[in-house]
Formats: C-alpha cells, sequence, structure tokens
C-alpha cells in the first residue's frame, strides 16, 4: 500500500521543554488512522506539526512524497483537515463558505463545490445560511471545505465533539464512504474510543510525549484476550496455585475476584484441577477488553482526550 503520511524520529521543543519526541508512524492509502492520548500527550502539538502550525524541531513528515520542511507548498496541497472546530462564517449560507475558501485555494469549479457538497449530504441546505445548521451540518460543512482541494489526506481533530449519536452515526458512515468511495487516507484523533475502535483500521497512541504503540485495532485487542476471571474459594489457595504455574501470568485478587492470564484453552483443565484441590469454582469467565479499556491500561488511568 502507497504510504500517504510519513512521521520519522520527529521531536518538538518549546522553549527549554521537550513536548514531543522519537514520534515515527506512517498512515497508508485508503485507511482510516487513529492517534490516541491522554490529556497533555503532545497529542495536538503532533497534530499541529502535521498541519504545518508548527515547525518540527527535529524529524521528518512528509505529506504524499513531500517534505514539509523541503516542499511545504507541495506537502500542505496533499491534505484537508479540521483541527478544533471547523471555521465558518454563520452569516454566509453554506455555499458562500465554500465559494469563499475555493477562492483561497484557486482553481475550484462551481460544479467541483456542487460535487462536495452533494458528497457530505448538504446540496438540499446549501442555500441556506449557517447559522440555522445543526452541529452535525456545520461539521460536514467543515469537511466539505477540507475536501474541496481533492487532498490525499483528510485530518480530522476531534471531529465528534458536540454531535448527538445520530449525527456520531452519520459522520462514521460518511468516513467509511469517503474511504471505499475515494480510496482517501483519514486521521482521526478522538476521546470517543468506542467510535475509533469501530471506525480505525489501525491507531498510535502518545503517552507522555512518546509513541508507547502503533498497532491494528483488532490485534491490539487481541493482545488482551488471555484475561481471566475466577470466583473461587478459598480464593488464597487458588491464587497460589495459579501463581506456580509459569504458564499462568499477572495473577491478582480485586475484592472476591480473581484474575489472571492464561490460555483460554487451558481453562477448563484448571477448572478440573481446582475441583480436584477442594477448591469450589464459583464461576469463571473469559474478559473481553475494548480498545478503551487498552487504551486506560497502557496509559495507567490518565484522562484521555
Amino acid at each position: 500500500m502507497t504510504t500517504i503520511l510519513s512521521v520519522r524520529d520527529v521531536k518538538k521543543v518549546i522553549g527549554k521543554k521537550t513536548i514531543v519526541e522519537n514520534i515515527s508512524f506512517d498512515v497508508k492509502q485508503g485507511e482510516v488512522f487513529g492517534f490516541l492520548g491522554p490529556n497533555g500527550a503532545g497529542k495536538t502539538t503532533t497534530i499541529r506539526m502535521l498541519v504545518g502550525l508548527i515547525k518540527e524541531t527535529e524529524g521528518t513528515i512528509s505529506i504524499g512524497g513531500y517534505s514539509i520542511k523541503e516542499n511545504f507548498r507541495e506537502a500542505m496541497r496533499q491534505i484537508g483537515s479540521i483541527v478544533e472546530n471547523p471555521e465558518l462564517y454563520t452569516y454566509l449560507t453554506g455555499w458562500e463558505n465554500l465559494k469563499q475558501f475555493a477562492r483561497m485555494l484557486g482553481g475550484i469549479s462551481d460544479e467541483r463545490i456542487l460535487e462536495i457538497a452533494q458528497m457530505v449530504h448538504l446540496d438540499e441546505r446549501i442555500h441556506d445560511k449557517v447559522k440555522t445548521y445543526s452541529l452535525g451540518m456545520k461539521q460536514r460543512l467543515g469537511i466539505a471545505q477540507a475536501l474541496l482541494g481533492n487532498p490525499k489526506l483528510l485530518i480530522l481533530d476531534e471531529p465528534t465533539n458536540g454531535l448527538d449519536p445520530a449525527g456520531i452515526r452519520e459522520l462514521r458512515e460518511f468516513i467509511h464512504k469517503l474511504v471505499k468511495e475515494e480510496n482517501m487516507s483519514v486521521f482521526i484523533s478522538s476521546h470517543l474510543l468506542s467510535e475509533v475502535q469501530m471506525i480505525c483500521d489501525r491507531v498510535a497512541i502518545i503517552h507522555k510525549g512518546k509513541m508507547i504503540t502503533v498497532a491494528k485495532v483488532e490485534e491490539l485487542i487481541k493482545t488482551a484476550s488471555d484475561r481471566v476471571e475466577w470466583i473461587a474459594t478459598p480464593i488464597s489457595k487458588a491464587k497460589n496455585m495459579l501463581e506456580d504455574a509459569e504458564e499462568v501470568r499477572e495473577v491478582s485478587i480485586e475484592g472476591d475476584r480473581l484474575l489472571c492470564r492464561m490460555d483460554i484453552a487451558s481453562i477448563s483443565s484448571w477448572n478440573k484441577l481446582f475441583v480436584e484441590n477442594g477448591i469450589d469454582v464459583h464461576s469463571v469467565k473469559e474478559l473481553v477488553f475494548t480498545l478503551e479499556d487498552l487504551f486506560i491500561e497502557l496509559t495507567r488511568g490518565e484522562q484521555h482526550a
């Protein structure tokens, strides 16, 4: 797959403080890539470097094969972005907003504007004033602006902010359609990790200014598919038996629950072994982890955004 965005060993220092360092990842063509991190992790700083708002101190960022340092103008032509809230003139119509943005870009026809309005399902309201739009419609108009220049990469920073469940679902479906029909790459930063899990192919997690993982969502979740919860008495005896087994890891007691990591296929044999050793097993279950569970574990429970 073609690499659309390449970030290599990026570092940003402001004053004497290192905000991020050794940041490296790629985004492929036709991929939805999630970028996650707790508050203060350096996520916003990284995004601002990607869209050219601030310069990296060290490292390289290339978009569509163009280096931001060496060919800034061409690199920026490869992306469309919404960082925080879309900049809209609420006293103008949706069409007038897109026309104004098209003038700044240059070379964009009315036919292209109409095509984009239809793509984001705003064609029936495009001549209404933006102040009459719902939050979801404003977000779609912002995305329409970002798409006018026919970018290879769409960068969305917290695109679900302020949207109700229907608006969030609509945005998710639109992104899937954009990737499927236009083969566009989409880079998303969001605090709604359930949405990230549903929509993203891969994710990167940044913590305290450093990358801690870049992985496919399904593979990341699979790493936690060996968690087991036992309710058994006496719990201390069961815990000792598990701790003595080399194939069992991370044994702990939380309240009346005995938690561990083990091969799921071995649950039945362990259940039999417990019973044979006078331990009453009241229940046992495989714990199903979500991306949010893993995020909290990897970042030690710090607030995410």
